[in-house]
């Protein structure tokens, strides 16, 4: 009789033993997970930043900048505006290459909601300009938040 609980426990003891394992298996790729997303999203969020600017700066594109606003940078910047920031970009010209950018990532929640600030230093011929844009990427494409352009004066 003692023998067969002796069975019993180590019976017991080894099927918690792999519930143990499952679940910290199921952690740990939760986890990788998470971490993984996060990297993606990360260079997502960059590269989505740069292809913005280099679609408003050197090509001049008025339908990408229409097509990726977001609702509120569509009341912030109703047609007219976003007419005069592609008017004044075309203006300027094509900037030198390769353009200077800070990137500044931030994240809603710690993995999930990246927000992306861009500020491109622009070097023309005949004076300097600043283009800053706010990226984020809310449901199921990538948006442009807020844009703003400076310019210092012509030398």
């Amino acid at each position: 009789m003692k023998n067969s609980d002796l069975d019993c426990r180590s019976n017991t003891s080894g099927q918690g033993l792999v519930v143990v394992l499952i679940l910290l298996a199921i952690i740990a790729g939760g986890a990788w997970w998470l971490f993984n997303n996060k990297q993606t999203m990360d260079r997502e969020t960059r590269a989505f930043g740069r292809e913005a600017i280099a679609r408003l700066a050197v090509n001049h594109d008025a339908a990408f900048l229409a097509n990726h606003l977001s609702p509120q940078a569509r009341l912030d910047n109703p047609p007219s505006q976003q007419q005069y920031i592609m008017s004044k970009l075309q203006e300027l010209g094509v900037p030198a290459q390769p353009i200077q950018i800070d990137e500044n990532i931030t994240w809603e929640s710690h993995f999930f909601d990246p927000r992306g600030f861009f500020t491109a230093h622009l070097i023309y011929p005949a004076q300097t300009a600043m283009l800053q844009i706010g990226v984020s990427h809310p449901v199921s494409k990538w948006q442009l938040d807020n844009i703003t352009i400076s310019w210092s004066q012509p030398r």
